[in-house]
Formats: structure tokens, sequence, C-alpha cells
């Protein structure tokens, strides 16, 4: 029991310090911040340190995708600019579901490893929209639209590259590998890159569909997308 209170309490103090350097170096917003704090603290009780090892792997790899060629990124924006600092609802949008699988490995403990495995569906399917979004846009050739497969510009809901795909990809497959390092190399790991996948392009069917038309805002796509992951890794590791 000491043990345990020990870990939650050098935890606390490491997401404290977490909190202050972010609202300092302006990624997250006061309010930001406290959600961060809150997704954490629900990720940590349920998943320990593997489900905050994913959780800051998604945090690190997004935050270098936003802030690389942001000038760039800026130039196509019809503000004229690319924000960095991150809201309460973005956060809640992209860590929500994560939040919530690790609420059920607590209350559902004989299905503790699906929900795990479900949290890091989530999380891949968060870093690949982030990395295909923020990189496909710099790195991107060609673009079009994922309904009708049209050549339109690039940054619009719903349009994507090959390339962004890939990226994003990529980093669905760093959180499979860390989500790996706790769990053990198997199969596991194409269902985690799997729903990341899945969940990216349902982001972009999302946007293209329903964000366009301003039926639902963009928080509401992220949490779409990463909760339609969780599903899709869940159905994977339950058939499978």
């Amino acid at each position: 029991m000491q043990t345990t209170f020990q870990h939650y309490g050098l935890f606390t103090l490491l997401l404290l310090v977490f909190m202050a350097i972010c609202i300092r170096t302006g990624k997250l917003s006061v309010s930001a911040a406290l959600a961060a704090g809150l997704v954490g603290l629900l990720v940590f009780t349920g998943a320990g340190y593997p489900g905050i090892a994913q959780l800051g792997t998604f945090f690190l790899l997004g935050t270098l995708a936003t802030s690389h060629q942001k000038q760039l990124k800026a130039a196509i924006t019809a503000e004229g600019a690319h924000p960095e600092k991150r809201k309460a609802s973005q956060v809640f949008a992209n860590g929500g579901a994560a939040a919530l699988m690790a609420l059920l490995m607590l209350t559902d403990t004989a299905r503790r490893e699906l929900y795990g495995l479900m949290l890091a569906g989530s999380l891949a399917s968060a870093t690949a929209d982030t990395l295909s979004s923020e990189l496909g846009t710099v790195y991107g050739r060609r673009f079009f639209n994922i309904l009708t497969f049209r050549k339109e510009a690039k940054g619009l809901d719903g349009v994507i590259s090959l390339e962004g795909t890939l990226l994003g990809a990529a980093g669905a497959v760093v959180i499979a590998i860390v989500y790996a390092l706790a769990a053990g190399f198997d199969r596991r790991i194409a269902f985690i890159v799997i729903a990341g996948v899945l969940g990216n392009l349902m982001d972009s069917i999302l946007g293209a569909a329903l964000e366009r038309k301003h039926y639902i805002g963009n928080d509401a796509v992220n949490f779409g997308n990463t909760l339609f992951a969780a599903l899709v890794a869940g159905a994977c590791g339950w058939w499978w």
C-alpha cells in the first residue's frame, strides 16, 4: 500500500510539473492543462505506466508534428496562423476515449487486457490523425477527397494524401511498439496499427461527410475517430 501511494505521489508531482511546463511554453491553455492532468490521472490509475507511456508518446509526437513547418502550414489557412496552444475540448477529444478505456479497466477487471488493447487503439488513431494532418500538408503531393476521390486543395476537411496517410500509419506503429514493450510482441501489434489506420480514415470520412457541412465540429470528429479505433481494436482482440 505504501509503495502504491509512493507511485501516485511521484506521478502526481511529475504530472503537475508537466502541466506547468505546457502552460509556460504555450502548448496548452490553463483549462487544457487541467484537462490533460485529469486524463493523465485516469489513464495512470487504470493502465499504469504503460498507459502513460502511450499517452506521453502521443503528446510528444503530436507536439513535434504541430510545431514542424508551422509557417508553411499557416500560409494555407484562412486566418494566416497555425495555432499550437490546445484547448480543453481538444484534449478531451483526443484523450477522452483513452480515459474511458482506463475507467473500464478499473471497473471490469475480467476484461482488463481487452480494454488496454482498446486504449492503445484509440491513441494509435489520435497519433495517426495528428501526424497525417500536420505532416501531410507539408509532405503530401496529391490531395483528394476521401469520399469522391476528386482532387481538392490541401487542408480542407476530409482531404487526404498518400504521404499523410503513410505518416499517420507510422505514428500508429510507434504506439503499437510502446504498447508491446510492456504487453509483449504478438499479433496485438497488428490490431493496434489496423485500429489506428482505420480510425484515421474514419476521421477523414467524418470530416468530409459531416464537419464540412457544419453538422459537427472538429472535436466531435476527433473523439469519434478515437472511439471508433478503440472499438476496432476491441473487435480484433475479441475475435482473434
